[in-house]
């Protein structure tokens, strides 16, 4: 009796989960072209959008915080704080928010064909990432006039905060992507978080005043927030260099919230991944 081979063949429907997407570039390059094509089609302006958005919100959060509240008195180079956070704050939202919509915004694909599902999630975070430099190239621009100049240290801060963002934004899209396909209330809790994570981070105050409001265990908790890290990185980046503060190494301190801070969002991505690939087989059935 002759044994057939089935070595080069998989089990129909099931994949190595996030591994598979650097199996299918051309597909993920599609739904990237897809999206950057579609987002502003119809639109007069077009991707002018990217730019007159980000700035609207940093000109109300400038008005109240720095003009009302008087911020700008207390912080050095204020607009640039503010801008800074605003705009890692700004990829964290979008990227978490289109991933969650991902799987349902592309029912038409996920009804008919298999393919790594993570190909939506991941390609919609990519498109943010895209959206998000405009938003870098003002901030680049504003702080080049105040004298900023790139050293090692602060091209390091933003490649890391900028990693922290990602990684959350992915191990939460994931996480909520997969659980908004069957239980369409996921879409609020998104919508809390994101409205949260302004709020939860030092971008329209500095950490100076959260230490002195929380103490102990209560300030230990805020800094577990990745986002709260990520944040302060592009401050380190962009913002404390053009300060008469500047720093020439990271403190301790943030250092150590890195390392916390890139293992919270493995774990998040972990986690992520194994409930997306528990609910992804009924994908189909559910939409």
């Amino acid at each position: 009796m002759t044994s057939v081979d089935l070595t080069g063949f998989q089990t129909p429907g099931r994949g190595r989960g996030i591994l598979d997407v650097f199996n299918h570039g051309y597909l993920l390059r599609l739904l990237i072209r897809k999206g950057t094509a579609t987002r502003y089609r119809n639109s007069v302006l077009g991707w002018t959008w990217s730019y007159v958005k980000p700035a609207a919100q940093f000109l109300i959060y400038y008005f109240v915080m720095g003009v009302v509240l008087q911020f700008h008195r207390d912080v050095e180079n204020f607009a640039i704080y503010l801008f800074a956070g605003v705009v890692a704050i700004n990829l964290f939202n979008e990227a978490f928010g289109n991933a969650t919509s991902s799987i349902v915004d592309n029912r038409a694909l996920v009804r008919k064909i298999y393919l790594p599902r993570e190909l939506f999630p991941i390609s919609t975070i990519i498109i943010a990432l895209i959206h998000f430099l405009p938003q870098v190239a003002i901030l680049l621009l504003a702080c080049i006039l105040v004298g900023w100049a790139p050293t090692f240290l602060s091209l390091a801060a933003f490649a890391i905060g900028l990693v922290i963002v990602l990684m959350m934004s992915l191990g939460l899209g994931l996480l909520f992507g997969a659980l908004n396909v069957r239980y369409r209330d996921a879409q609020n809790f998104v919508e809390i978080i994101r409205m949260l994570s302004t709020w939860a981070s030092p971008v329209l105050y500095t950490i100076a005043m959260v230490e002195q409001a929380l103490k102990g265990w209560a300030f230990t908790v805020y800094m577990l927030n990745p986002l709260t890290t990520a944040v302060e990185l592009f401050h380190y980046a962009f913002w404390l260099p053009t300060t008469s503060g500047a720093a020439e190494t990271l403190s301790p301190g943030i250092v150590g919230n890195i390392f916390v801070s890139l293992g919270i969002c493995a774990v998040l991505v972990v986690i992520g991944q194994i409930v997306f690939r528990r609910f992804e087989r009924s994908f189909a059935q559910d939409l």
